[in-house]
């Protein structure tokens, strides 16, 4: 018999969700838009790259982003003593992983970028190091949705705790 709430499957199947649109944030730049710009001349390039680095700044994308790691971390301490918790747990430290690299490597690049005058000096510094911790994010943020998804069914396969 299950000892958690029905909350628990909510904040599990949450988690995934907000796990699974940052992955895809992360996807999309990967396969598309910087392989995009990377046709663009440097002037446009780096005129594109600060028109996105100032608009991904909303309310939506920080929902996702800091949600993705609070869910999941908010479902790992829900989980605790279940079987599956170390999908749960696995699906933390990956996505850590991708967060960390974000404030660690991203966003000062995407700071420097906003600061620096010459476009050619700036996209020299800036696209090869961003794009390949792009990719980065992207594949540990993916493996974090695929626990994710695996907790998820595992919790799935678990007895409905009775209303009362």
């Amino acid at each position: 018999m299950t000892t958690h709430s029905r909350s628990t499957g909510f904040v599990l199947g949450a988690a995934t969700v907000a796990m699974g649109l940052i992955a895809g944030v992360y996807y999309i730049f990967a396969c598309c838009v910087m392989p995009a710009l990377a046709r663009s001349e440097d002037r446009v390039y780096v005129e594109v790259m600060r028109n996105i680095n100032d608009v991904i700044q909303n309310p939506v994308f920080f929902l996702g982003f800091m949600g993705a790691l609070l869910l999941t971390a908010v479902s790992s301490w829900q989980l605790r003593g279940m079987p599956y918790r170390w999908w749960v747990w696995a699906a933390l430290a990956s996505y850590t992983l991708g967060f960390l690299t974000t404030v660690a490597v991203n966003i000062p690049l995407n700071d420097d970028l906003a600061h620096m005058k010459d476009p050619a000096a700036a996209r020299e510094h800036f696209e090869h190091v961003w794009v390949a911790w792009n990719v980065v994010r992207a594949v540990v943020s993916t493996v974090a949705v695929g626990c994710l998804v695996r907790a998820l069914l595992l919790y799935g396969r678990e007895p409905v705790p009775a209303s009362g």
